[in-house]
């Protein structure tokens, strides 16, 4: 009787010991996650996305950006796209995105021809993954494999966003710090902000860099800011757009990296990438070969959208981004 007791309890404990091993298991993203239940999603995400940049260059760093943001702050959920409620202030009005970031129509253009082909089956949050995959390819820069099957938030969080999101103003200090409660290291950081190689920023973000008389910032250059574009220290033309690499403003490569080798970088928080500190010697290897630089970018974006997919149960399949269903 004893023995038998001991044979059921030890069944027992391990038909446990599986089903909570298996849970993971089933949280896994995949890249074949729509293989079989909507084959053609990628194909329609890359269309329009290309189409999309081919009309407006500007919008394959808006893509890339959206992505980041959104994973940034409750991991890669779509919550970025939600709209503010009487009840829930969301992520798109906080203080580091108000007016800054778009490409919220491309990806409810991508969405509206996914559900008419594959009703309820793709996530707002794959398809913010997959265009900045598209978005990066169809600026020339690299590809990688998108891992799927992430499901949308219910709920989006405007004080998670600004206690999440870089800033312009961060020290490499701050910067490492944000990025390594992600996970993602000194080399990730670098990496990631290479994006800047492609898009724009307004004259808000950089006003005091370049009306300032700072050692790391070529005189030359920012006397072209506030007087060409302009950028003054009125406070005047707040909404003025600059390149964030002047060199080569259109094309994914690392001229970035080189301007910051320069005292060129239009943002404080992307100079502090080439400051006398820990990330000078990645900036320099970028520098020396391209192709490093965008094999870690590849890299890295794809363990920036591994940061708390919700799978499963978790979450939705909204029908449109902007709202939950």
């Amino acid at each position: 009787m004893a023995s038998s007791l001991s044979l059921i309890t030890f069944m027992a404990l391990t038909i446990l010991v599986m089903t909570f091993s298996c849970i993971p298991c089933q949280a896994q993203l995949s890249s074949t996650f729509y293989d079989r239940t909507c084959p053609s999603a990628l194909s329609i995400i890359k269309g329009a996305v290309s189409a999309a940049v081919s009309r407006e260059r500007r919008m394959a760093a808006s893509l890339l950006r959206l992505h980041f943001h959104d994973c940034f702050v409750q991991g890669c959920d779509g919550s970025v796209l939600l709209d503010d409620t009487p009840s829930m202030t969301g992520e798109k009005n906080s203080l580091n995105n108000a007016n800054s970031i778009r490409g919220f129509n491309v990806i409810e253009n991508v969405k509206s021809q996914v559900e008419s082909r594959c009703p309820g089956i793709v996530s707002c949050a794959d398809i913010v993954a997959v265009a900045a995959r598209d978005a990066s390819v169809a600026a020339g820069g690299p590809s990688w494999t998108v891992k799927l099957g992430r499901r949308d938030s219910l709920t989006a969080s405007g004080d998670l966003a600004d206690q999440n999101l870089p800033r312009f103003t961060n020290t490499l200090s701050e910067l490492t710090s944000s990025f390594s409660r992600k996970n993602l290291n000194q080399r990730d950081l670098v990496a990631l902000s290479g994006a800047h190689t492609i898009g724009q920023s307004r004259c808000f973000s950089f006003r005091a860099r370049v009306n300032s008389n700072a050692s790391d910032i070529d005189p030359e250059f920012a006397r072209s800011l506030r007087e060409d574009l302009p950028c003054p220290a009125d406070g005047s033309g707040n909404s003025n757009l600059a390149p964030l690499d002047l060199v080569t403003p259109n094309a994914f490569d690392n001229s970035f990296f080189r301007n910051l080798v320069n005292k060129k970088g239009l943002l404080q928080s992307d100079q502090v990438l080439f400051s006398g500190g820990a990330t000078d010697s990645i900036v320099n290897q970028y520098v020396r070969d391209s192709s490093i630089f965008r094999s870690d970018f590849a890299a890295a974006m794809v363990k920036m959208g591994d940061l708390s997919p919700l799978t499963g149960s978790q979450g939705e399949i909204r029908k449109v981004c902007n709202v939950v269903n």
